[in-house]
């Protein structure tokens, strides 16, 4: 591999290095620009995601919730941290939440 360079005019070899360049900051300027639109639109997407689910019909119900909740936060409160039997509880009581 290394003879065909030796072999090759300086010239030749200089305007394939300097096409090699152009084509490398090429490639990754393209990816690099490509990857900052991703990052803006992504962000973008996110902040319509939220304003929308903000204003959602179901938001309001679950916002009219919370004082539902508030009883059982006070008895896990009051549970001894290493309780096993208080942390499978909190455990099937948020799984029950979640599927609802």
């Amino acid at each position: 591999m290394l003879g065909l360079l030796y072999n090759m005019p300086r010239d030749v070899l200089i305007a394939q290095l300097k096409d090699g360049l152009v084509l490398l900051v090429l490639g990754m300027g393209t990816v690099f620009v490509f990857l900052v639109i991703l990052i803006y639109a992504t962000k973008i997407m996110s902040k319509l995601c939220m304003s929308r689910d903000a204003n959602h019909p179901a938001n309001a119900k679950a916002a009219a919730k919370p004082a539902a909740s508030a009883p059982a936060a006070k008895t896990m409160a009051a549970a001894p941290a290493n309780d096993d039997a208080a942390v499978a509880a909190a455990i099937a009581a948020a799984y029950d939440k979640s599927r609802e």
